[in-house]
């Protein structure tokens, strides 16, 4: 066979497990739309004054042609809901340097949620979910050129894994940027190894009998994370949004001082539980109300 055949054939066959593995990614993702199928504020969110917005990205990859083009042809989620193109993320990080917009830490965030006094002003919590290559080789350049702070939760067990469609970041890579990044970067936890859903598509910690598996599974990233970067955890962000009552009050119990984070659509204000956060998926669909939020007074 000759080479320009052999290389388009490759690149066919690249396509069409892409497309394949779309429709799998696409029912995984209707755990993640938080209750609101367009993603953005709700009015009653729209008209608090005072609070904080967590962003909750995944993806940050660049516009080149290829994904473009897997755009077109795949569903999965993680090119479309899940992606926000580099350039679309650089002039949302400029449009918060240029605005003023106060950029916290997860840890600033607990210090105003813990000290009594009301939240006075508009506030961001800037995170990123399983942290993949795109996080610390696209978006972190911004976010430290703009000395923005920002949480990563990581999936312990899956680090250096490709998976759903995005390389994994590894330990090692996980490492330099916490090294480049310095106190900038914080790091939480994503489950160690059930971030994945049964097969009728419900999270596998919904399971009632998974209850003590659970327990395991975050003991060991608990314990995973420390070993690799000797830190010790502060913050979890449940996998497809959020968990049962069981797993969430054993949560509430573990420490966890910086909260617990779901992907559920809404504003941390005075009367947030740190337990039962919410965070904003941002992409096209929810960027304009968020926006809208920051910069009006």
């Amino acid at each position: 066979m000759k080479r320009w055949k052999r290389k388009g054939l490759i690149w066919l066959l690249a396509l069409l497990v892409v497309v394949a593995m779309g429709f799998t990614v696409k029912q995984n993702f209707q755990f993640n739309k938080g209750g609101n199928e367009d993603y953005a504020l709700r009015p009653e969110d729209a008209r608090a004054k005072n609070g904080i917005i967590i962003f909750c990205y995944h993806r940050i990859l660049k516009n080149t042609a290829g994904v473009q083009l897997s755009k077109i042809l795949s569903s999965n989620s993680q090119l479309h809901d899940f992606d926000v193109p580099l350039d679309q993320f650089a002039a949302q990080m400029k449009t918060l340097h240029e605005q003023h917009v106060k950029v916290i830490s997860s840890a600033q965030m607990a210090q105003m949620k813990t000290s009594g006094k009301p939240i006075k002003g508009k506030y961001v919590v800037l995170t990123f979910d399983d942290i993949d290559r795109t996080t610390i080789d696209n978006a972190m350049p911004i976010m430290k050129k703009y000395h923005m702070p920002f949480t990563t939760f990581v999936i312990t067990g899956n680090t250096g894994r490709y998976r759903e469609g995005t390389q994994l970041a590894t330990w090692s890579q996980i490492k330099a940027a916490k090294k480049s990044a310095g106190s900038l970067m914080t790091l939480g936890l994503h489950t160690h190894d059930m971030h994945y859903l049964t097969k009728k598509f419900t999270p596998i910690f919904d399971q009632p009998h998974e209850y003590q598996n659970f327990k395991r599974d975050f003991a060991l990233s608990k314990r995973e994370l420390k070993a690799h970067m000797g830190v010790t955890a502060k913050m979890f962000a449940y996998p497809y949004g959020s968990g049962p009552k069981r797993i969430n009050n054993f949560l509430s119990k573990q420490h966890l001082t910086e909260g617990i984070a779901t992907l559920d659509v809404g504003i941390v204000t005075d009367e947030t539980a740190m337990n039962n956060l919410p965070r904003m998926i941002v992409n096209g669909n929810s960027w304009p109300s968020i926006k809208k939020w920051l910069t009006q007074n």
